[in-house]
């Protein structure tokens, strides 16, 4: 009679287990599925500043502060920009000088809490470039989106689409050597961003929605002038750019794509971003599934070459090793399977989304070439 008592509680002890790993599980989908607009990714990790002095700042020794290149250097109230690692300044063993080439707002001050962001600029193309642009809406399925148009004489677009925790204001890294060559240029806030509609479960979709957004965009170009457009899209935003190109009605005006740090696999992409929250291996099979059931997403099948990235226009890749949220060997798959199609540019030494930021005049160039002949 007693195994009956002690059979129950080793159920209720199961079901307590299970229950407690799925909501575990989906708590860490929360790192892909509600990343907030502006927000560091679990991947990028807090520096604590040292000091600062005259054109140079002091930072916690990271790979992180070791990166080449300039970045955007974001904390609680701040924003400036840093250079090149300064390596015959003095520091410490523990620490790293950066060349500071600018604060945009707030100050910087020993103590402080910092990260690096793909983004050198903050406002819009007037206060952060001082560009003559114009606020437009878009039509979008779920309400208008704001967008900023640069115009220019050339009658190809760039339409240019944000990812992962990132805004519009990611665009401006790119806007002014677009506009120096006369590109119009459209940067997008799609369903979820500041501003734009909110998707209707509050969750990202890894493109697997938003696409229809840039598909809109397309249409309000081609409605206001456009012989034919390029899709730009960083991270999530170049997913959206290939879904945009296989499913779009008005596919046949995009005349090329390029895709900075691709997701081509959105459960790596999920289990990478779940991993830098801490969250135990054995939980993250559990934390792709809970995507799957809370945002409807499909299963990845052959991440990489099948179906719906297999591009059809010329495709420029910026993507690197170094990437810890979209692997750089998906992109060498792409690349691999449509050769004649597909250019990947290599990039060492960059994280996700800021394949420009390490080396901007070469990003510049490559680019250059690339849309010479589409626009």
């Amino acid at each position: 009679m007693r195994i009956l008592p002690a059979t129950a509680a080793a159920v209720t002890a199961a079901l307590a287990a299970g229950a407690a790993s799925v909501a575990a599980g989906r708590l860490a989908s929360d790192a892909a599925l509600k990343a907030p607009p502006g927000r560091p990714l679990p991947t990028e990790p807090r520096l604590t500043v040292h000091g600062t002095a005259a054109g140079r700042i002091t930072l916690t020794r990271d790979l992180a502060a070791l990166r080449p290149g300039r970045y955007g250097l974001a904390g609680a109230g701040s924003h400036a920009v840093v250079g090149p690692v300064l390596g015959t300044a003095d520091h410490g063993a523990d620490t790293v000088v950066r060349r500071l080439e600018r604060v945009t707002h707030g100050t910087l001050t020993a103590g402080d809490r910092v990260w690096f962001t793909p983004n050198l600029y903050v406002g819009d193309p007037g206060t952060a470039l001082d560009l003559e642009f114009a606020d437009v809406e878009v039509p979008g399925e779920l309400g208008p989106l704001p967008a900023w148009f640069l115009p220019g004489s050339r009658p190809t677009w760039v339409i240019a689409v944000h990812g992962l925790a990132a805004t519009r204001e990611h665009a401006l890294n790119i806007i002014a050597p677009l506009h120096r060559r006369d590109v119009p240029v459209l940067a997008l806030a799609y369903r979820g961003d500041i501003g734009a509609p909110p998707s209707p479960d509050g969750l990202h979709h890894f493109g697997e929605t938003e696409w229809r957004d840039v598909d809109a965009a397309i249409r309000y170009a081609v409605d206001h002038g456009a012989r034919q457009v390029v899709l730009l899209g960083w991270s999530t935003g170049a997913t959206m750019a290939l879904r945009t190109a296989a499913l779009s009605e008005a596919r046949e005006r995009i005349a090329g794509l390029v895709l900075d740090s691709p997701v081509l696999s959105w459960e790596v992409t999920l289990r990478a971003l779940a991993g830098a929250r801490r969250t135990p291996g054995a939980l993250l099979p559990l934390a792709v599934r809970a995507a799957q059931g809370r945002a409807g997403l499909h299963a990845d099948h052959d991440a990489g070459t099948a179906g719906l990235y297999r591009p059809a226009v010329p495709t420029l890749v910026f993507h690197g090793p170094d990437d810890a949220v979209s692997p750089w060997r998906l992109s060498r798959r792409l690349a691999d399977a449509h050769p004649r199609l597909v250019a990947l540019h290599t990039v060492k030494g960059a994280p996700h989304g800021a394949m420009w930021n390490a080396d901007p005049e070469h990003y510049e160039e490559t680019l250059r070439r690339f849309m010479t002949p589409l626009v």
